[in-house]
């Protein structure tokens, strides 16, 4: 294939905003956004893969099922799952092509399983964050109700927790290669994957979220991508944060991003886990990694301030300092 890939990753609170419902029309005005954003990289020529999370849209749908359980039996959280890989799949393949004018934009959806360690300590401590944000004494008559485990999330309001464990390998990592081989725009690993493990008579869906950046992670190493985007409501990633001297970061190196991530400068659940898939992407040999909002992924790959308003994201090179490699040349992913 002589494209090169970006793995582009967006958050599930991308589709259902802070103070949004979480309407269909309000997630489908969202993704024509995300659209807008991704078009440039495919009109430069670049192979895409894009992975959302899940989190707002699985834990409302495992709601609906709980409340209707006495009329329609319950299903599992990887069943979930499965079933938002489906409905953001669908938003994701639509926006592209309405926002594209492009008859050669070709998006394929795939439903993505990822196998999980069975003994990963995550199953014994839940922390991931899903569903709707609810009113404290809601949330603990659902806890006491159902078994969930439920935390304060970000000052907004209480969430249930399920377990995250980290991802091991994506199961139809061959497939996706294949769809980007014959020029698809490939929607896959949505909500982290379906977690699965491995048993004498095949794989098996497990109840947990896995993070959709590890995913995301994953699945660039897997297809040898050159490009990791970690798209989020933040423009740059910032060094002590929430200090008096709290400085956004524009570009950092692989072992400068290690080196804040051993200092404890990126909370665990925040900043951490981008930063994290961020490095171990470049270890694996990924070129770049970036973090920032939807309309500043290309000036920050393209290593320069943006035309609005002189901004930039932040860019984690896989390389020393100084002009890139031709091999990693990123000014191509500036679209028109």
């Amino acid at each position: 294939m002589g494209n090169k890939i970006a793995v582009i990753a967006l958050g599930g609170n991308a589709f259902t905003r802070a103070g949004q419902a979480g309407t269909h029309e309000e997630q489908e005005a969202n993704a024509l956004v995300m659209a807008r954003s991704i078009m440039s990289l495919l009109r430069a020529g670049w192979g895409v893969v894009v992975v959302h999370g899940n989190g707002p849209q699985v834990g409302s749908l495992a709601l609906a099922h709980e409340e209707s359980s006495g009329v329609v039996p319950p299903q599992p959280l990887f069943t979930l799952g499965a079933m938002t890989q489906g409905q953001m799949g669908s938003l994701i393949s639509l926006a592209l092509r309405r926002v594209s004018g492009w008859p050669r934009v070709r998006p394929a959806a795939i439903v993505t399983h990822v196998t999980v360690d069975p003994a990963d300590p995550a199953f014994s401590h839940p922390t991931k964050p899903i569903g709707p944000f609810l009113e404290r004494a809601e949330a603990e008559e659902l806890a006491a109700r159902r078994g969930w485990s439920i935390v304060e999330d970000s000052g907004r309001g209480y969430r249930r927790v399920v377990p995250s464990p980290e991802p091991i390998d994506i199961l139809e990592a061959g497939a996706i290669l294949a769809l980007i081989d014959a020029g698809f725009v490939v929607v896959a690993a949505g909500g982290g994957g379906v977690a699965v493990v491995s048993g004498p008579d095949g794989h098996h869906g497990v109840d947990a979220v896995i993070d959709k950046d590890y995913a995301a992670q994953r699945l660039a190493t897997s297809l040898d991508a050159e490009a990791l985007v970690l798209v989020t409501g933040v423009e740059t990633v910032m060094l002590d944060f929430g200090t008096p001297g709290q400085r956004a970061v524009e570009e950092m190196t692989l072992e400068e991003a290690e080196r804040h991530l051993a200092a404890g400068q990126f909370p665990p659940g925040s900043m951490g886990p981008k930063v994290r898939a961020s490095t171990r992407f470049l270890r694996a040999g990924g070129r770049v990694a970036v973090i920032t909002t939807p309309e500043l992924v290309y000036p920050s790959l393209e290593g320069r301030a943006s035309l609005l308003e002189g901004r930039s994201g932040t860019s984690i090179l896989g390389y020393t300092r100084g002009p890139a490699p031709a091999a990693v040349e990123t000014s191509a992913l500036v679209g028109p």
